[in-house]
């Protein structure tokens, strides 16, 4: 899914979700040969209707009006993180609209696999804009697919900060297991996604959080995901894998303190690719994110993301383009990437039962959610 008009959703001149990170992955993407006879979609703006799926009206009539009178607009709106902006509504409810878009082409099956990067805007809640994000186009889709087709949807989440929007959105819902993979909340904003936080009634053990310490590389972080996703998704067999798919887990993020690689990034897409095949029946919807290092680092790591989802692939040692070189360069001071991965080791061992603050992290959350799906929480095997 790609417009140029999803450019629009502009916080500030100074906030730190800049745009053009959007605009370089395509530029890149594009300069490579990854979109070349790929159907690209346009898409329109979603209804009201359509976003009142998880939000208010209420708070839909605030965001509405609040380029106009900013100092009555409440909600979450006209912060730091979230300022007022013209045009807010509109280009909000565009990525809304190509994330729907995306549902719809699995859901009438044209397609197994689509890619929204603009989308992934997983903390606002019903009534309230929260850390950049002023409507759940995540939440929005995955109740729409409900509603057509599909009665149990896994949500992945791989963005450095807890997915606690889709998360409260869904945890009193047993056909939505959300799995958030984030750094621990002590040390990182919103302060949520803790291990026992499972979900509630009939949804028990359907809100999965794993949260890994600071400085998590590479090995580490594909480790603890491989000890948790995989076995769950195994046992919630879902008819479709939804992802959320940040970048700000990189070791370059201005925001966060995870210390992931591109090629970390692309090792992950390939995983979660797998695992949309094995228990998913290959239907996989992917959005963006977080993703705070402009240049460097978000172009290449979603160019691997579109790649990956349109079987693609790009190698790492491949070269950039030197036009999107010579483009990116005249935009900023930083040193710009020539190759598409990092040359960053990848290897870990499977998990076992440990004592360093990884596998903690492992068994905290595997005891407070694998026996709610008949799994043994200390055996490895599972």
């Amino acid at each position: 899914m790609w417009t140029p008009n999803f450019l629009g959703y502009h916080l500030s001149e100074s906030h730190p979700l800049d745009p053009i990170r959007l605009d370089l992955t395509m530029r890149l993407a594009s300069g490579l040969g990854v979109l070349e006879g790929i159907e690209v979609l346009a898409p329109e703006p979603a209804p009201d209707s359509e976003i009142e799926r998880i939000h208010e009206p209420s708070y839909l009539t605030a965001v509405k009006s609040a380029p106009e009178d900013p100092f009555a607009a409440g909600h979450g709106l006209g912060t730091a993180d979230n300022p007022i902006f013209f045009g807010m509504h509109e280009s909000s409810a565009l990525v809304c609209g190509g994330s729907l878009l995306a549902a719809r082409q699995i859901a009438e099956g044209t397609v197994d696999r689509a890619v929204n990067i603009a989308g992934g805007l997983h903390h606002a809640m019903a009534g309230a804009a929260s850390g950049f994000c002023v409507y759940n186009d995540c939440a929005v889709a995955i109740s729409w697919l409900l509603d057509n087709g599909f009665d149990r949807i896994a949500y992945v989440d791989v963005d450095v900060h807890h997915g606690d929007g889709v998360q409260a959105a869904f945890a009193d819902d047993p056909r939505v297991l959300t799995i958030s993979v984030h750094q621990h909340p002590m040390t990182l904003w919103p302060g949520t996604g803790w291990p026992g936080e499972v979900g509630s009634g009939d949804a028990a053990g359907t809100s999965v959080n794993l949260a890994l310490p600071p400085g998590t590389r590479d090995g580490s972080w594909l480790r603890a995901f491989k000890a948790v996703v995989p076995s769950l998704l195994d046992a919630f067999r879902p008819q479709l894998l939804v992802t959320q798919c940040g970048v700000d887990t990189h070791h370059e993020d201005p925001l966060a303190e995870l210390s992931l690689s591109v090629d970390g990034h692309r090792a992950i897409y390939r995983e979660l690719r797998e695992l949309a095949e094995q228990t998913a029946g290959g239907k996989w919807l992917a959005f963006g994110g977080g993703g705070y290092s402009l240049f460097r680092v978000v172009p290449r790591s979603w160019t691997h993301l579109i790649a990956t989802v349109l079987n693609r692939d790009v190698e790492p040692e491949r070269p950039i383009p030197a036009d999107w070189i010579a483009h990116t360069t005249r935009l900023t001071k930083a040193p710009v990437p020539t190759e598409m991965g990092e040359g960053a080791p990848l290897d870990h061992l499977p998990w076992r039962t440990g004592e360093d603050r990884v596998d903690i992290a492992v068994r905290d959350t595997r005891r407070a959610v694998f026996p709610l799906h008949g799994l043994d929480p200390d055996d490895p095997r599972d």
